[in-house]
């Protein structure tokens, strides 16, 4: 159910205490249902996202300023993720199922039957974002995982597209109610009141967000606060840090250039893994590309105007900064409502000026904004990032299609000890929709750096494990008992424990 008739409508005391009370009632019913029919529930869902398509898209145009291309895919992309869930359901595996048969004869004495399966957490409060209405609000990747594990949602929606969020929510309800599924199993709140209330409520058992730094901080702290904390999953800022070799530089130069300015400039660079910096040798002379193709951009609408006056800020400070040099100066254009307008911003600085001027330059700029760092010849990049370089979604390396060496070995050590997707070639934006994803990374990137908000481990941020001990059938969840067919196990057999540590030294 919704509860609210209109966008300007927030969510009152006495209707969130609705809400949270049938999701609390919702959970063991939902924990419960069988993983089929949870499964077709969640394809109900994509099915009737794309069938809305014509009627959302172009609400989302409208609240966003983003372009009907960019949405119709990513409402692709929502559907995608939902059936991907489904499947993922059906097959079982995410359970981490665990079988330890009784040994009497253990290396240790006597070994009890020990079945182990992982458990929906309960009602989880999911923050929606802003700058994905589709993939990362209302139906988006959090909200698909949090049905996948057998938890209600609590939806607060983003105020930047409110109307595209009531909209969606309704397709998204009646397609659960038409499979069957649990009232109180998917609700929408509005308002921050209601949502921070909601994330300190003691039904809620755990919170997503994706979002600012600043805002995400302070509702992970309150998650942490409550007297019972709960797990709090926050996608917060990176600023994707990007290394170019003078040969990546020699062989592709001019692709590394238009692609680079292509990832910056795509959705007027409002995307969480927009390259932020790129370290390329001095004299690298890609200016020229760069400035031609930034410069070819048409403007593009900022999200709203919070977007529009942090980036305004932060682009000033950027632009302010001695050692700055602009390459492609940009534009931004605001209007008396405080919207804005933009196309691409791209500077360069020296690593001494960096360095000199790191406290104003090395915050992500969330918007069309990019920073070039010339690194002079010879200098080891694997140290750069450690001085430079905190937590971030993604890292990225261009190099020669043959080019191998020490520092390059120790540089993707140090990228995959600060970022969770680390690219050889290509740009970060763009993420797939696949099995092996991985969203996330080491703080400030997100609040849980081993977890991730795409891909089918995004499941188990909502699971918990639980191990029976000599548990009689008839008392154990489905997929534990003997006569469970299809959930993958890991069992370890009577007997084996005496010969642990012989393939070790096989």
């Amino acid at each position: 159910m919704s509860t609210t008739s209109s966008p300007a409508t927030e969510t009152t005391p006495e209707q969130l205490e609705t809400v949270l009370a049938a999701a609390a009632t919702a959970a063991p019913a939902w924990a419960a249902t069988p993983s089929t029919t949870r499964a077709r529930a969640l394809v109900a869902v994509a099915d009737a996202l794309l069938a809305h398509a014509d009627d959302l898209v172009p609400v989302g145009m409208r609240e966003t300023g983003l372009a009907e291309a960019r949405l119709r895919g990513e409402l692709l992309r929502t559907a995608v993720q939902l059936r991907l869930f489904a499947d993922t359901v059906v097959d079982g595996s995410y359970l981490d199922v665990r079988i330890d048969e009784a040994d009497p004869d253990f290396a240790l004495g006597a070994r009890p039957e020990l079945r182990r399966v992982l458990v929906p957490l309960g009602p989880v409060l999911n923050f929606a974002a802003s700058n994905f209405p589709f993939a990362f609000s209302v139906a988006g990747g959090d909200t698909a995982a949090i049905l996948a594990a057998g938890c209600p949602v609590i939806l607060k929606v983003h105020d930047g597209h409110p109307g595209l969020s009531l909209a969606t929510a309704a397709v998204v309800e009646d397609a659960l109610r038409a499979s069957g599924a649990p009232d109180g199993v998917f609700q929408t709140i509005v308002g921050q009141d209601a949502g921070v209330t909601a994330l300190r409520d003691e039904r809620v058992r755990a919170g997503s967000f994706t979002g600012s730094l600043r805002a995400g901080r302070i509702l992970a702290d309150i998650a942490a606060a409550r007297p019972v904390p709960i797990p709090f999953f926050g996608e917060l800022g990176s600023v994707n840090p990007v290394f170019v070799t003078g040969q990546a530089v020699e062989e592709s130069g001019e692709a590394i250039a238009t692609g680079f300015v292509g990832s910056v400039a795509g959705s007027a660079g409002q995307l969480c893994t927009k390259p932020g910096f790129v370290y390329l040798p001095e004299a690298a002379g890609l200016d020229d590309t760069i400035r031609t193709a930034a410069e070819a951009v048409p403007e593009h609408r900022l999200l709203n105007d919070r977007i529009t006056a942090g980036y305004a800020e932060r682009r000033d400070t950027i632009l302010g900064t001695p050692g700055v040099r602009v390459i492609a100066e940009g534009s931004l254009r605001v209007d008396a409502d405080g919207d804005g307008w933009a196309t691409p911003t791209i500077v360069a600085v020296s690593i001494d000026a960096l360095r000199t001027g790191r406290d104003r330059l090395l915050d992500e700029a969330f918007g069309p904004l990019s920073i070039l760092v010339e690194v002079p010849a010879d200098t080891p990049l694997a140290p750069l990032v450690a001085e430079f370089c905190e937590g971030n979604l993604t890292a990225t390396l261009h190099a020669g299609a043959e080019e191998m060496s020490d520092d390059l070995v120790e540089l993707v050590g140090q990228l995959s000890a600060h970022a969770g997707r680390v690219l050889f070639g290509g740009w970060p934006t763009g993420v797939a929709v696949t099995p092996a994803m991985q969203h996330g990374g080491p703080w400030p990137a997100t609040t849980n750096d081993s977890s991730t908000s795409v891909g089918t481990a995004a499941i188990t941020r909502f699971l918990r494990p639980v191990a029976f001990q000599n548990m009689p059938d008839r008392f154990l969840p489905a997929v534990l008992r003997s006569d469970a067919v299809g959930i993958p196990a890991a069992v370890a057999p009577a007997g084996a424990s005496k010969q642990w540590g012989e393939a070790a030294t096989a």
